[in-house]
Order: structure tokens, then sequence, then C-alpha cells
């Protein structure tokens, strides 16, 4: 069987299997241990199964990963959130949509304590969506943007997708974080033009809020100041010792989390029952991050020892690809992929294919980061598998039909396909940072 043959065929196994609802960490590590088994000999498959797990988990750039998910995870049960969307609300409520602008606002803080877009998602779910809908807000406009603006944590830093693309691409993780930024302000900046146009409009997607007394009001932000100011300093600390190189991803991670827990025990709004279930929900989602990647180590393998890499590499430079074409046609393959496939598993599965491919073109592999990680939290919008969609969908529960949701991200897809041509026309959006480190 040929190279491209062996490649397309365990492709599509991966695909029918996770169709059919096998784990993705099987379903990848399943079809390698048949690929070796197929291509060298059953000795060969086993030694790879016994010799991934222990190689991938002795990681050492991977330990950021639990450090992030317990930074967010403390972030979220301490109040945080809470506290983020309340200062937004002081601040930002009077404007044309103010409340929507306040959780998108809120959500891009609570993305540089947390890394996970569905626990942004979720987080806000709770905490904004009903204060809009008790001010009368269009149900698609109040559901939209707590999904759309929870995708902002996988390109805010820490973000756990950016450590995965840097660990499999070969690149550097402090470089990735750094290029997320100026993206992720960008995307939270036209959302927020996007919702104070739209309410502008038509007035009745977003009945302007009254602040009767004034003296309150201003009494509210200060008093909003007083609480989130710790975490702008502990986000400000993360992000700068990581453009300086003081520190390394995971001591921000675990600084993080340490600091964030004793913002929460300081403010007496973290008991000792919310730092185990912390401790028990980082170390769940750190097990199942591992689980996926064992199996897409053990992919990325099979598809070296296929000659896949080099086969990419020859059939670019005979055919002599436009690097904008190559970008046009990994941007329509992630975009079908986001609507069927986890982000996770999409992450992973594409990674050994097409880093090769812009590496043969010499194309910035942090630029190409900042692209996938935007086209998979896209997927995470996009009917009929959105991720985020769904994790809203599960906190409104029969109050708000699913269509509805689906319907409220539409504008903020719209604002994604600006959003996508300014990164891929101009590079320097995400690579200026990168390139400004020592």
């Amino acid at each position: 069987m040929s190279t491209l043959s062996l490649s397309l065929l365990s492709l599509t196994a991966i695909l029918v299997l996770i169709a059919l609802r096998v784990p993705i960490g099987v379903a990848l590590g399943g079809v390698s241990f048949a690929g070796f088994w197929y291509m060298r000999n059953l000795e060969v498959a086993l030694s790879v199964v016994r010799e991934v797990p222990f190689v991938f988990s002795a990681n050492w750039e991977l330990t950021a990963i639990p450090m992030f998910l317990l930074m967010g995870s403390v972030a979220n049960n301490s109040g945080i959130s809470a506290s983020l969307f309340r200062a937004a609300r002081a601040w930002l409520g009077a404007l044309p949509g103010g409340l929507a602008v306040a959780t998108n606002a809120a959500c891009a803080g609570f993305a540089a304590a947390c890394g996970s877009s569905i626990a942004a998602a979720a987080a806000m779910a709770r905490l904004a969506i009903p204060e809009m809908l008790k001010h009368g807000y269009d149900k698609g406009l109040a559901t939209g943007v707590v999904a759309s603006a929870g995708t902002l944590a996988a390109l805010i830093p820490p973000s756990i997708l950016f450590v995965l693309y840097g660990i499999f691409a070969e690149v550097s993780i402090v470089k990735l974080l750094i290029a997320g930024i100026m993206p992720g302000l960008l995307t939270a900046a036209i959302y927020t033009v996007m919702i104070i146009v739209r309410c502008r409009l038509d007035p009745s997607l977003a009945p302007p809020i009254e602040f009767a007394d004034r003296r309150a009001l201003l009494h509210e932000r200060r008093e909003s100041v007083k609480q989130v100011w710790p975490l702008i300093a502990l986000i400000m600390g993360i992000i700068g010792g990581l453009y300086a190189g003081v520190v390394t991803p995971t001591e921000a991670g675990a600084g993080g989390a340490f600091l964030a827990m004793l913002l929460g025990f300081i403010r007496r709004t973290f008991p000792f029952a919310k730092l185990l279930e912390s401790l028990k929900d980082s170390m769940s989602t750190t097990a199942q991050i591992f689980f996926v990647g064992m199996g897409a180590v053990m992919y990325t393998k099979f598809l070296a020892l296929a000659g896949v890499s080099t086969l990419m590499a020859e059939t670019i430079g005979s055919w002599a690809l436009d690097p904008l074409l190559l970008v046009i046609a990994i941007s329509v393959i992630y975009l079908i992929l986001g609507m069927f496939l986890d982000p996770l598993g999409i992450l992973l599965i594409t990674i050994p294919v097409f880093v090769p491919m812009f590496a043969a073109l010499k194309l910035d592999l942090v630029w190409l980061g900042v692209l996938v990680v935007k086209y998979v939290e896209i997927g995470m919008l996009t009917p009929p598998v959105g991720f985020n969609v769904y994790v809203v969908k599960n906190a409104v529960g029969d109050a708000i039909p699913l269509e509805t949701i689906f319907r409220g991200c539409f504008w903020f897809l719209a604002c994604e396909v600006v959003i996508m041509t300014l990164l891929i026309a101009f590079p320097q959006i995400s690579l200026w940072l990168p390139k400004t480190m020592g």
C-alpha cells in the first residue's frame, strides 16, 4: 500500500471511530497500533504502546497544563469571575448593549486566568445570561455573546491549546502564548464594536439600563475596582513575566494558581471544600488531555514511519503551491472539521499533517499556531457540534432553544470572517509581540 493510501486510510478510520463515539485517545492509539503492526510487526507495535505513555508524560513542558487548569479552576471557584462581571457591568453597563459588552470584557479578563474556552463560557453563562434576560435583552444576543466571548480563553494566555500546539509542532510555547495576546484583544474589540453598533441601530435587542443614582454608581465602580485590581495585577504579572522571560509557562501557571488561592482565602470566598473541588477538576481534565495526547503522539510516530512528512514536502515542492492557497486550503479543512470534531482532537490530528507543509514553504509556525487555534475555537460555535453552544445550552436549560443560541452566534461568526482576514493578510498582528522579545 502506498504512503498516501495508508495515511488517508488511517485518517478515515480515525474519523469513523470518533463518529461512532469512540474516545479520541482510543481512536488515535488504536489506529496507530494497527498501523505499526501492519508496517512492521506486533512486537514493534507493543513496544510503541509501552514507550509512548511514559515518554509523553515525562515531558516537562506539559506540566504547564495542570497548572493552567488549576489556576482557572481556582479563579472560577473563588468568585473571581463574578467580581470581573460586576466590575465590567458597573463601568460598561451604560453603553448600548452594555451588559453584552460587559460580558465580553469579563470573558476577556477571565480568559487571562483560565485557559479553557469551555470553562470560561460555563462560568459566564451562570452569571451574565440571567442578568441580561432580566433586563429584557434578546435571547440570541445574551447567549451568543457568552458562547462566542468564551473562545477568547484559547487565545489570551494562559492557553492550553497553545501549549499542546507548541509541544507537537516543536515551537516555543512562550512565543505562542505572547503571540495570542494581540489577536485576542483584536477579537474582543471587534466583538464590542459589533455589539454596540447592532444595539444602537436596534435598541430593542438590549434595552438601555437606567442608573438613577449617579453617586451610587460611582460608589459601585470604586468598590468593583477594589475587588478586581489584585486579579488584574496577577494577570499583568504573569503575562509580563512570560514576555520578559523571567518565568516559564509552568512557573507562571503555578504562581498564578497559588496567588489565586491566596486571593480567595484573603477574601474568604474560597473555603477548603472549593480547594478540593478545584484540585479534582484540574486532575480530571489533565488526565483526559494527557490520554488524548498519548494517542496523538502514537499517530505522529506512525505518520513519520509511513513517510507522510516526506511525501508532503515533496508534494509542496513539485506543485510549487502559493502560501496563500495553502492557508485557504487549511482554513476550509479546519472549518469543516470544526463542525463535527472535538477541538482537542482537531488540533492533535491535524498538526502532524499541516506543520511539515508550512515548514516546507518556510512559513512562520507561530503564525500558523495562532491561525489553527482561532479556527479550532470557531469550530466551537458552528453547528451541528458547537461545544461552547452546548455548554451555554446546558446552563440555560429549556428556557432558550438550541437554535436560538446558534442564531445568536451568527453575528460573532461574521466578525470572525473579518478577524481571520486581518490575521491572514497581516501576520504581524500575531508576530509583532513575539519578535520584540529578547
